[in-house]
């Protein structure tokens, strides 16, 4: 959910700032901000939740590019919809369609790369530490295979 999260704050920042160049108002652009991120929000959570099928993580499709070309067409129809309904201007929704999309579509793929690298550290992190653990409890293992050693040598 933080990473929900986190990409829904840079694209409530994005959303006004098109919206407001657009509009030149602040109500539309506040509202455009609110409800357009809002839908894609969603929508971002049940995408995550569609690529991360098993599915598709073993099948190599699901990598930074691919996936955010198919949320990209998503959030495409959404920020029409959403500006269209808002304004009643064909013009504005569809300018607000072609660039809000494609300055968040470049910021979700920066974004999907740093929590690819985010998961990948801590995956690693995990990884370190049950090897840590293992080493620990192989050391105990041999610390008493040691003493038993010893034990039995010095009884012979």
């Amino acid at each position: 959910m933080t990473k929900t999260i986190s990409f829904a704050i840079i694209h409530f920042f994005v959303a006004f700032s098109v919206a407001y160049l657009l509009t030149g108002e602040i109500l539309i652009s506040s509202l455009i901000a609110m409800i357009e991120p809002m839908v894609n929000t969603v929508a971002f959570y049940f995408h995550e939740k569609a690529w991360q099928t098993k599915a598709l993580l073993r099948s190599g499709f699901a990598n930074p590019g691919r996936k955010t070309f198919s949320f990209a067409v998503v959030h495409f129809s959404v920020a029409f919809g959403v500006a269209y309904l808002l304004t009643g201007d064909l013009l504005i929704g569809s300018v607000m369609a072609m660039i809000e999309p494609a300055i968040n579509t470049v910021a979700y793929y920066f974004h999907e790369r740093i929590w690819q690298k985010k998961t990948a550290k801590q995956a690693a992190k995990e990884a370190m530490g049950h090897l840590a653990c293992h080493h620990g409890e192989l050391q105990q293992c041999a610390d008493v295979s040691d003493i038993s050693v010893d034990n039995v040598a010095r009884s012979n």
